[in-house]
């Protein structure tokens, strides 16, 4: 169901009194299946490996200092190691180890782009085809272009997602780009508050509803408008930026941050992308998202964790305290995103509980460019079919028994799509 206004359509989410969407009810009338999310947060050059570790299970999981962050919603988390993309090793450092990250496929040297489609677009292919919007594609730092001394395009190291073996999916870096296509926000009252132009229509949707799904209703509503109060921050500086751009002749992707638009703080720029991505699960507008934190070779800067190097190089002393305080910043991207899933309350459950987010890196150890294992989380129950609050360590099982592949098969097999094999894995993930 829509909220409709002049040119804005604001999706809702599910409301146990209108059950416009999700399975068909049960015998006893409880809803039906809900749908099930996808999605994959990245961040480039690794962790501090001495302070990413988790021990046991459930609510008495040990975490590791840079996994502090997840500590409230360990039980429904994943910690995950040992596995390695094959693709991604013994070809030389950063873009060959991230081009691949979740397609498994071989990267080709040189001008010409091939590689291979990724999960997620496998997945969007398939459950997308019952939303509006089949994925969202989201990055917080602008791609980078030309090409590393090992001869890989730097467009490997910008993108994750691959919609074809040659062709990268578009990136939505702007938070108000993002948030337009959220809502379908165009026109020329595309300045204008949604929730304005949705006023009538909500208030009398209000008066039709159950008292529990008001008070749900008015939640996700002061939601949108908080969201949307700091969009419009965002918004005003990227029209200043393109203007900029138009004088100076250049375009507004080579321009230094805050020059070409995106947020100045960081943590802004990806709080908004989280919460974007939760509303877009909240609605059911799309079922599956990547979100690119920062990329491989990333030059962003943390001054509030008083880091004084930006990303890349500070990746090459990952065993410092400096980079742990970063790998626990990232972690709490993921903590950030998955507590506002868990907030959102789904029939019995929550939209986290009907997900899965999945947190990767295209190496382990920075300083050593070490893609040998990748560290990976995950958090979400996909619904009941994926159990959580476990530690999973696949060293030293044998290279055909740790595939990032089969993990993606798995992941896939849950959602309901079975393609059978992808990148090097002929079956999914053993005991995942």
């Amino acid at each position: 169901m829509f909220l409709r206004g002049a040119g804005v359509a604001m999706a809702l989410p599910w409301l146990e009194s209108l059950p416009a969407w999700g399975g068909a009810p049960t015998s006893d009338g409880a809803p039906g299946p809900f749908p099930k999310r996808f999605a994959a947060l990245f961040m480039g050059n690794g962790v501090n490996a001495r302070h990413w570790w988790a021990k046991g299970s459930g609510e008495s999981m040990e975490l590791g200092k840079s996994l502090e962050p997840m500590a409230p919603l360990k039980a429904k988390m994943n910690f995950i190691t040992g596995l390695f993309n094959k693709q991604a090793t013994g070809v030389g450092i950063h873009p060959g180890q991230t081009g691949n990250i979740l397609s498994g496929a071989a990267l080709t040297r040189g001008a010409e782009l091939k590689g291979g489609i990724s999960m997620d677009q496998v997945l969007a292919n398939h459950v997308g085809r019952d939303t509006i919007q089949p994925s969202m594609v989201l990055g917080c730092e602008q791609p980078i272009t030309g090409y590393h001394e090992t001869n890989f395009s730097m467009a490997y190291s910008s993108h994750i997602s691959w919609q074809n073996a040659t062709s990268p999916v578009p990136m939505e870096v702007y938070p108000s780009l993002a948030f337009d296509s959220l809502f379908e926000n165009r026109g020329s009252r595309r300045n204008q508050s949604i929730l304005d132009r949705v006023r009538d229509e909500a208030a009398s949707l209000a008066r039709r509803v159950s008292a529990s799904d008001k008070g749900k209703l008015e939640e996700y509503l002061g939601s949108v408008r908080e969201v949307e109060k700091r969009i419009e921050q965002t918004r005003a500086a990227q029209a200043k930026a393109e203007a900029n751009a138009k004088d100076r002749g250049r375009a507004v992707a080579f321009m230094p941050r805050p020059d070409n638009g995106l947020p100045e703080d960081i943590r802004e720029h990806m709080r908004l992308m989280c919460d974007i991505v939760a509303l877009g699960f909240q609605t059911d507008r799309t079922r599956v998202a990547t979100l690119l934190l920062c990329r491989d070779l990333s030059g962003l800067f943390y001054p509030f964790l008083d880091v004084r190097l930006a990303h890349h190089p500070a990746s090459h002393d990952d065993q410092s305290d400096a980079y742990e305080r970063v790998s626990r910043y990232y972690c709490g991207q993921l903590a950030y995103l998955a507590s506002r899933l868990d907030a959102m309350r789904e029939g019995d459950g929550s939209v986290l509980d009907h997900s899965c987010l999945l947190f990767i890196s295209n190496m382990w150890s920075g300083s050593k460019h070490d893609s040998s294992k990748v560290p990976v989380l995950t958090a979400g129950g996909l619904g009941g079919a994926l159990e959580t609050g476990r530690v999973l360590d696949y060293a030293g099982k044998g290279d055909d028994n740790r595939k990032l592949c089969g993990l993606y098969l798995s992941i896939m097999d849950r959602m309901g799509v079975k393609p059978g094999r992808f990148g090097d894995a002929e079956a999914p993930l053993a005991g995942f």
